[in-house]
């Protein structure tokens, strides 16, 4: 008993000197004006699965650390705040710090602490945005040193992007020192992946389900496929150990990894890029021929920016309801192939039915597509329309809903409810303020923003609250000015002073 107090007292503190040590203020929006959406949130369960943030605690924590968002379509704004309630959900406090979970339930494949790595690159994108960093720098000081000062067992039980997804986040939070400091154990992670996983030929190959992948058309549970994922990631991390690098002014470093990027990138984009069908696609191991099915990773090239602008037609798949596009969502496989959605039903297939893990990665691509490439194959149009997509499938009964994966056709959610309900398994809010809103993280102290909002959809929006760089922006757009007052158009604001502004929903540059 008096163990199990102890417990308590060190989980209420850590959460009030986090909760507390909030110093900055929003510009314009009232955090106030937004709590009726938590007190719904709570109304809704028989809160059965309490971690370091119980529900009776979660407004006073989400004051304290999230972004303010006011929109006109008020599915988008209840959403937004409903994936910040559930991510902290999955927030726990162990002997070692705070980590971030992926079910609720405990998990038999899982590492100490119910710690799974398949979507640790998400949480990464999806928790930069909190206030307090503590939380992400704990996770991640266990994953890569709470195993006696070495990686915890499973951090490579499933391929991920973590080195980028770790530079991406200093990208918001600034904070050099840490990844620095992290960069032996990045590399080493890297180095591990290369031993395990790289073929002679110089293309990384997994199995499907350590993809978190399982049952796909293209591959199996036991086939050693070269993959357009590992193959992006590992491309996205070497570019990331090489920006560390250059952090820590260890020149010779950057360029060694530079060198490997390059390599992944050349080999991608003449082993898996499929010349007939104009995709990425995974390359079969027997047999060493590609195999000739689309898929939904093929587009996670353009996560990190790797493919030319040849290669942008792949996106014409994306709108095409005869490929890709379903009325609940992207589908993780071509809707046309014989064998779409044959692998049975709620066994984790990933052959044909809509995964919000895999929509997070493809919109994250599209943004990076719309804002990096010049191309006529995806419009701002065409980003709202799956983002709404995916706003609303996130609703059961008239209530916001976030599980495992869903049916293309019906909107079903195809996992049982206790085992998968609050599944911290993609981003969401990362997708409204990098994509819709269009604050692109950089590394200097200009700030970039382009939103991808269609002008005509919305006469108004606001992100107030965004802590970036150590300092609160907040992003405006205000078409007649009489909705905030602050002029007409677009404005972008530090700490309080207008940096950049536009008349239209355009690219603006501001500096702090």
């Amino acid at each position: 008993m008096k163990k199990y107090c102890t417990i308590l007292l060190i989980i209420g503190l850590a959460f009030n000197v986090s909760a507390q040590t909030n110093q900055y203020k929003p510009l314009l929006l009232k955090s106030a004006a937004y709590k009726h959406y938590v007190d719904r949130f709570n109304s809704m369960e028989d809160e059965n699965i309490k971690q370091a943030i119980p529900n009776d605690s979660a407004w006073d924590w989400m004051k304290a650390n999230i972004p303010l968002f006011d929109c006109p379509q008020k599915n988008f704004e209840e959403l937004f705040y409903y994936r910040w309630w559930t991510l902290r959900k999955h927030i726990k406090l162990t002997e070692k710090g705070f980590v971030f979970t992926e079910f609720l339930v405990p998990r038999t494949y899982a590492d100490k602490y119910n710690l799974i790595s398949s979507a640790l690159g998400h949480h990464l994108y999806e928790s930069r945005w909190l206030h307090d960093k503590k939380y992400m720098d704990d996770n991640l000081l266990i994953w890569f040193r709470g195993n006696d000062g070495k990686a915890m067992k499973k951090l490579r039980f499933y391929s991920g992007w973590n080195e980028d997804a770790v530079y991406n986040r200093y990208l918001v939070n600034g904070d050099k020192k840490f990844i620095v400091d992290l960069l032996p154990e990045l590399e080493a992670d890297y180095a591990a992946w290369e031993q395990e996983k790289k073929l002679p030929n110089g293309l990384f190959w997994q199995y499907d389900v350590r993809d978190a992948m399982e049952e796909t058309i293209s591959g199996g549970r036991k086939e050693k496929n070269p993959r357009p994922s590992i193959n992006s990631y590992m491309y996205g991390n070497a570019k990331a150990l090489a920006l560390i690098a250059s952090e820590a002014g260890d020149v010779a470093l950057a360029e060694k990894y530079i060198a490997k990027a390059d390599s992944i990138q050349y080999l991608t984009k003449n082993k898996l890029w499929n010349k007939e069908q104009q995709f990425f696609e995974v390359r079969k191991e027997q047999g060493d021929t590609l195999a000739n099915v689309k898929e939904e990773i093929g587009f996670i090239p353009w996560y990190f920016n790797m493919p030319d602008s040849s290669q942008d037609i792949a996106w014409k798949n994306v709108t095409d309801i005869k490929t890709f596009c379903a009325p609940y969502g992207i589908t993780t496989a071509d809707r046309s192939h014989p064998l779409f959605r044959t692998h049975g039903c709620c066994k984790c297939e990933w052959d044909g039915a809509v995964w919000p893990f895999a929509t997070s990665q493809t919109l994250t691509a599209m943004a990076n597509l719309l804002n990096n490439y010049k191309q006529h194959y995806v419009t701002n149009t065409n980003y709202f329309d799956q983002l709404e997509t995916l706003v609303k499938s996130q609703y059961v009964n008239g209530k916001p809903y976030i599980g495992e994966y869903l049916d293309e056709k019906t909107g079903v959610w195809l996992k049982g409810e206790e085992r998968s309900r609050y599944y911290n398994h993609s981003t969401f809010n990362d997708l409204i303020i990098t994509g819709l809103i269009g604050l692109r993280p950089r590394a200097d102290d200009v700030i970039e923003v382009n939103p991808l909002l269609p002008a005509n959809k919305w006469n108004w929006f606001c992100l107030d609250n965004v802590l970036y760089h150590g300092k609160i922006i907040t992003i405006i757009w205000d078409k007649t000015g009489t909705k905030y007052k602050k002029g007409k158009g677009l404005s972008v604001w530090c700490e309080g002073k207008k940096i950049a502004a536009a008349t239209t929903l355009k690219k603006v540059i501001g500096k702090m």
